[in-house]
């Protein structure tokens, strides 16, 4: 017969399961054994609690520095098979002086779009795939503990946290990251309202979190118009003058980190729009796209220009889950998942 003692030590609670021979003896000796146990866990959680805090470093290192380079040479040239190289750079980089954000986001960066383009791979739907999106965390986690004030790692390490909960059926997971990106959403509307919609824009179209997803994306225009945009007539064309390259509004238009920005938001939302059986407002969604001075040098701009002739006809391709290749898909499921905004 075995005898269960529960006590708690600094919010911690302990168990101790004796056996009828030991929980026989004085109660002198139990309450020697059981203080003996608080006092273990007791000591560990103030020994990890006295370690010292990782901090950021104050300067970045020249392989750091070189790292970045092909980091930006890789992106902005859609050498997607160019990821692997990048990694080792970054994370040689990274080994050298793990207290570096700015690498440590690369890093992740890297990650999410070795996942988010998978389906340049053979075979595409290679289970280990998902492992990028556990490193992508872990890294974009680094970066937000060494630079807690940059909202845009907060944003994606809340969107990592969403989808590694959903590949490992962990709601628990899945919702701290939801909540994270409200907290994301709050410090940067501009940006977050996109990263988060963006991410849910895979889930299935008659969905709760869809629609959220949806609106996220209206209240992104909103946000970066200043005001409430028309939801039947979305012609961002009266927005156009109020472009910049400063402030927190900076991120609604084209800039040397996503050079097709604006072209690449106004084509995943006309797809979120058809998926949701809107191909109306997506096409006026996607002729958005045409207002960006830089809209004749995107790489896809024809795919953005068979979108608004084929609206209709996409409805039901882009609410499979597991479109057949060379079947048009949404963009979040695309082989320019990333590319629609970041390639040059």
């Amino acid at each position: 017969m075995l005898t269960a003692y529960t006590f708690y030590v600094n919010d911690v609670t302990i168990t101790v399961i004796l056996s009828e021979e030991a929980a026989m003896r004085p109660r002198s000796s139990l309450v020697i054994l059981i203080a003996s146990a608080g006092l273990t866990v007791g000591c560990n959680a103030l020994a990890i609690g006295a370690a010292p805090d990782k901090a950021p470093s104050a300067e970045r290192t020249p392989a750091a520095v070189q790292a970045d380079g092909l980091f930006w040479g890789t992106l902005h040239g859609g050498q997607y098979e160019r990821i692997p190289e990048a990694l080792t750079a970054l994370t040689g980089a990274y080994l050298d002086n793990p207290n570096d954000a700015v690498t440590a986001a690369h890093i992740g960066w890297m990650h999410i779009w070795r996942l988010s383009e998978r389906a340049r791979l053979e075979p595409a739907r290679d289970p280990a795939i998902t492992d990028h999106a556990v490193l992508a965390r872990k890294y974009f986690e680094e970066a937000v503990h060494l630079n807690p004030r940059e909202p845009r790692y907060l944003g994606f390490y809340a969107a990592l946290l969403m989808t590694e909960g959903a590949i490992h059926r962990d709601e628990k997971l899945r919702r701290r990251g939801y909540y994270t990106m409200r907290d994301a959403i709050a410090a940067w509307p501009e940006f977050n309202y996109f990263t988060a919609g963006y991410g849910l824009s895979s889930l299935k179209h008659d969905s709760e979190r869809f629609a959220e997803g949806l609106q996220f994306q209206w209240l992104t225009l909103d946000a970066c118009a200043g005001e409430r945009v028309d939801r039947v007539n979305a012609d961002f064309s009266r927005y156009m003058r109020l472009e910049t390259k400063d402030g927190p509004k900076r991120v609604c238009w084209n800039s040397w980190i996503a050079p097709h920005n604006f072209e690449g938001f106004f084509l995943n939302f006309g797809d979120m729009l058809v998926k949701s059986g809107q191909p109306q407002t997506a096409v006026k969604m996607y002729a958005n796209a045409r207002h960006a001075p830089e809209y004749d040098a995107w790489p896809y701009k024809n795919v953005l220009e068979d979108r608004i002739r084929n609206a209709a006809a996409n409805v039901e391709a882009f609410r499979q889950e597991h479109p057949e290749i060379g079947v048009p898909t949404i963009m979040v499921r695309s082989r320019f998942a990333c590319m629609g905004c970041h390639q040059l």
